[in-house]
């Protein structure tokens, strides 16, 4: 949840005050379709929506994503996408 003074402060010019600026993001997406027909077909819409109007109008920048597509619903599958998202934080820190 991004409240005012937290993510963005009015500072009386025409544009606000970006108060993330300077933190960057990693977007995770899972869905059941292929990853690849997400980004083509639908040209990852709502990927897109979310980084313009929610993290870049916070000044968050570079915003890294992550679309892991055909997620199964059996534990082998769950544990392969869960490993890849974990080597995904263990390498941001």
């Amino acid at each position: 949840m991004l409240r005012p003074g937290f993510a963005v402060e009015e500072g009386g010019g025409r544009q606000p005050r970006r108060r993330l600026a300077g933190r960057s993001a990693r977007v995770i997406v899972t869905m059941g379709m292929p990853a690849l027909w997400y980004r083509i077909y639908f040209r990852a819409a709502g990927v897109r929506g979310l980084e313009r109007s929610i993290l870049a109008f916070c000044g968050i920048r570079p915003v890294r994503e992550s679309l892991i597509g055909l997620v199964e619903s059996d534990a082998k599958g769950r544990r392969r996408w869960l490993d890849r998202v974990r080597r995904f934080g263990q390498s941001a820190t």
